[in-house]
């Protein structure tokens, strides 16, 4: 059985080779990473129980990366800090900022595992993905996230709409979560409005007494009553026949619920979200769905673009559901080999996210290499669902122009770590600034789709 899975960063070749052999032979699962900026991308794809960290990296110190990640909004897992050069007042300021452990070299090295061995005790699956960045890293998603804290429990009614597959539910319980910051278990009840028998619908929205009907043995509470001191989601809410619909209008405005065969009212408080893939204004004029019912649960309305619109989404989700995948199977985590990467973002994703977990669940399962490589994701429908204004190269394509679409991939992934920052990038890549933007005009790289953090005033930062 695979143990617990721990980030290694550590640019001496012996120092890491020890530690990495050391903690295999105690069961752990490590990743070891020679520089910072590799290990960052890491760390927000996997779900890592521990990090262990040397201070003093080539590219960036480890409390560095440490205060970066922190200060972006990461719920970062359990750092641990090594160094060699340790001071007193700065081994006390990383501890106040979080980080669990300080260790000088030479360290115990069995007194460093006990203490890693007793952080990945009791971790939780994904608890380091926060919530700004739990829908996504493009600057979609991020705008997305950083609405919900207005919202969320003030909005009397929210109503999200995108395609079928986008995240609307994910949106949704983020939204219930932010609701409230205590700690107290509130209820969320999701209603697939499509899914629900019309014959049976009054009864499953708001329950009946025992004997209300034939079959009726015993009381049932329907989804306002359940949802009460919490959130009701009614995902495809454009599905609601008319006659439910002027029913659940009334008691979402007068905020009580009658059960079928009963002679009282009850009292019921909830915030209410719903979802649609469906145009409503539309529906609206062609009388299928109720003008007043349109405008009651329109209060606030969130989009969410479908994935071929928010392509930086795509290779984070896809490392998402890969890391879950192994953790589930008890397995290493395979890796996207950079062709592979290229196509999952030129591809169009008519099914969004649903069909992108289902893409990657499937490979994971069917191949045997540690690296997906195109083929084990894409088949012939490839070539088909391509967009014909970017196609990729085919399979017998020339070398150049495979090494042409890796060397894209690869500055935009650079791009991206460093936030933009020319000057930092072309450092990283070990070219100039000039020969950055050359190829960056010859790749047709927009600058505006990669920088989903927070804009800089420098001069040096691409956009401005």
């Amino acid at each position: 059985m695979t143990g617990p899975h721990i980030c290694l960063i550590e640019d001496d070749p012996i120092m890491g080779e020890s530690l990495v052999e050391r903690f295999q032979l105690e069961g752990f699962k490590v990743d070891w990473y020679r520089g910072a900026y590799a290990a960052q991308t890491a760390i927000q794809a996997n779900d890592y129980a521990v990090v262990l960290s040397d201070v003093r990296l080539a590219d960036l110190d480890g409390d560095a990366l440490y205060m970066q990640m922190l200060q972006d909004g990461y719920c970062l897992p359990p750092f641990i800090l090594m160094t060699a050069y340790a001071t007193v007042e700065r081994a006390v300021n990383m501890l106040k900022l979080g980080v669990r452990d300080y260790v000088t070299k030479p360290f115990d090295l069995p007194r460093l595992v006990e203490t890693v061995r007793e952080l990945t005790d009791n971790h939780d699956v994904n608890a380091h993905v926060s919530d700004e960045n739990i829908l996504g890293v493009s600057a979609a998603a991020q705008e997305l996230a950083r609405l919900v804290p207005r919202i969320a429990g003030r909005a009397s009614s929210v109503l999200i709409t995108g395609e079928s597959g986008v995240g609307k539910e994910v949106l949704a319980r983020l939204i219930h979560r932010r609701a409230d910051s205590s700690n107290t278990e509130r209820p969320f009840v999701a209603v697939n409005c499509g899914a629900v028998a019309p014959t049976l619908a009054e009864a499953e929205f708001f329950g009946f007494e025992r004997g209300a009907f034939t079959g009726a043995d015993k009381q049932k509470r329907g989804y306002l009553e359940q949802a009460n001191g919490g959130t009701l989601f009614l995902d495809e809410v454009g599905e609601l026949s008319l006659p439910l619909q002027a029913t659940l209008l009334r008691s979402i405005q007068e905020k009580r619920i009658r059960r079928i065969g009963a002679e009282q009212d009850i009292a019921t408080q909830f915030d209410l979200v719903c979802a649609t893939n469906r145009d409503l204004e539309s529906m609206v004029k062609e009388r299928l769905f109720r003008e007043d019912l349109y405008y009651r649960i329109n209060v606030v309305a969130l989009h969410v673009k479908p994935l071929r619109d928010r392509p930086e989404d795509v290779n984070w989700l896809a490392q998402r559901f890969i890391s879950a995948m192994a953790q589930r199977l008890n397995e290493s985590p395979k890796s996207l080999h950079p062709l592979t990467r290229l196509r999952l973002q030129e591809y169009s994703w008519p099914g969004n996210i649903r069909e992108l977990h289902n893409r990657i669940e499937h490979a994971c399962l069917v191949s045997a290499n540690p690296v997906l490589l195109p083929n084990d994701i894409f088949s012939s429908d490839w070539q088909r669902t391509a967009p014909q204004h970017s196609p990729f190269p085919g399979e017998d394509a020339a070398l150049n122009t495979y090494q042409d679409a890796c060397e894209r991939l690869y500055i935009e992934d650079m791009l991206m770590r460093h936030e933009g920052h020319i000057s930092e990038t072309a450092k990283a890549l070990k070219i100039s600034r000039k020969n950055l933007w050359e190829k960056m005009k010859r790749h047709n790289i927009e600058s505006t789709r990669l920088v989903v953090k927070k804009q800089s005033t420098q001069d040096d930062r691409i956009g401005v």
